[in-house]
């Protein structure tokens, strides 16, 4: 075989004969999602739903909005966490652009498309195709809706600390600590009279003060690993006999779970209801939806359970040790608070807690750390939660797709076939060997005879019977 030299130099044909263009075969896990898109008309549906917001004759044609979606998606499948990433890696690949029905002589959206398609659509349309999918969800028999699991997380603003200014007056944080430093009698402050001056304030990084002028919506919080960034709260409500993600609320990183938690039951509420105008899915969900709600300690406050019980919400919410409670003749809180308290204790409730504690931490593994939205790079509440949306909406998709494949991303099916073929090829190793063991095990058997003989030929007589494929 001769060397092969890689070419110094390459010019551009003219004429391209397109049958001489290569293809791919295609990934099983995309081929299936779009089998099951198309199934239930999403192409059609997404279509209708954003038409109103495009001119009928006017401009050029747009990205269409299931390629838009399909790449939103693409984010959560292959773990991109920007906008740039999915463009880069829909373009390099031959299956994702076969997933979104791009031939390799057509180009594929730019990360600016989908940025102007996002600014286009509004918040509500997304919320729509949420919800859609959650219909997809019941279908199959995937969404129950009774027990609902609600957590929160931080996701990390696209903002840097360092980079915040006062709200009354707009000065930068280090300017306005150099202020402190001349009012303090200190004429030129050095950096490290700086830090030593801020060392010393109180509530030096109080969100009523400062803000991130290009990302009012960040706030200054402590993240799960113990650094304080600017951050966005993700709070999510799952079903957990399914492990569905029902609802999906973007809030303020400094806003209290007993305070959140009202506007992610009302969102499951109204998903819920969603779902139920389809006579198929209704059929599947419970005939009682969200009955049950469990949480953690966070959650727990005596507004929050008594307003639970009074919509007919049978609650599960952790209680912290508060010590001995006084009610002042409140007898209706009084009665919800020790009614929650006694579920937790008993064994249904100690059983849904360990199913929150499972199902809403690996949605969150899921979305955040596999699929790359932990970091985000969008701002403003209404981008990042359109995004947000469709992620979670790709996660329930994966449920329907793991129900087929046992898996429920393409690199958990492409792992399961590794896995399959190393304990294929260690089953044959194991075989060959037992095989072996018995061959020389014998006392008369002599190894085998591995020379090469002479070759024999069998003559096959002729026969008139024509060939038959039964035979």
């Amino acid at each position: 075989m001769a060397l092969g030299k890689r070419a110094r130099s390459q010019q551009a044909q003219l004429w391209i004969d397109s049958r001489s263009l290569p293809t791919a075969p295609g990934h099983p896990f995309y081929q299936k999602l779009n089998e099951v898109l198309k199934e239930h008309g999403f192409d059609e549906y997404v279509e209708g739903l954003c038409a109103p917001h495009y001119a009928d004759r006017q401009g050029r044609p747009s990205v269409p909005p299931g390629v838009y979606f399909r790449m939103l998606m693409i984010g959560y499948f292959e773990g991109l966490d920007s906008e740039r990433g999915i463009d880069w890696r829909v373009s390099d690949s031959l299956t994702l652009r076969q997933f979104l029905g791009y031939p390799l002589t057509a180009a594929t959206p730019d990360h600016s498309s989908l940025s102007r398609i996002r600014h286009r659509l509004p918040l509500e349309l997304h919320q729509e195709v949420f919800a859609w999918i959650l219909t997809v969800l019941a279908k199959v028999g995937l969404l129950r809706g009774k027990t609902l699991g609600v957590d929160a997380t931080t996701l990390e603003a696209n903002a840097a600390l360092r980079s915040i200014v006062r709200r009354d007056s707009g000065v930068q944080y280090r300017e306005y600590l150099e202020g402190l430093a001349r009012a303090s009698g200190i004429a030129t402050p050095t950096r490290e009279d700086l830090a030593r001056l801020d060392r010393q304030r109180p509530k030096k990084g109080s969100n009523q003060d400062w803000e991130h002028p290009n990302d009012p919506d960040a706030r200054i919080t402590k993240m799960k690993d113990g650094r304080t960034h600017l951050a966005h709260k993700l709070e999510q409500a799952v079903d957990l006999e399914t492990e569905a993600i029902v609802a999906v609320q973007l809030c303020p990183a400094d806003q209290g779970d007993t305070t959140s938690l009202e506007g992610t039951v009302l969102a499951a509420q109204e998903n819920l209801l969603a779902v139920a105008t389809d006579p198929v899915a209704a059929a599947q969900l419970h005939a009682q939806p969200l009955q049950e709600l469990v949480a953690d300690k966070g959650y727990h406050s005596t507004a929050t359970v008594a307003g639970l019980e009074r919509v007919g919400i049978r609650s599960y919410v952790a209680e912290p040790d508060r010590g001995r409670r006084h009610w002042h003749g409140d007898e209706a809180a009084q009665a919800a608070v020790y009614g929650n308290r006694r579920r937790v204790r008993g064994h249904h409730g100690r059983v849904l807690h360990r199913l929150r504690a499972e199902r809403n931490e690996r949605s969150f593994a899921h979305e955040l750390e596999t699929g790359g939205m932990r970091r985000l790079h969008l701002r403003h509440h209404d981008n990042i939660l359109k995004r947000l949306l469709i992620h979670a909406g790709a996660r329930n998709l994966g449920l329907v797709l793991r129900r087929i494949f046992g898996v429920g991303t393409p690199r958990g099916l492409r792992d399961l076939l590794a896995a399959f073929s190393a304990a294929l090829a260690r089953l044959q190793q194991l075989v060959l060997a037992w095989l072996a063991h018995l061959t020389f095990s014998r006392p008369s058997a002599q190894p085998p005879d591995f020379r090469p003989r002479a070759a024999t030929h069998v003559q096959i007589p002729r026969t008139t019977t024509p060939f038959s494929p039964g035979c």
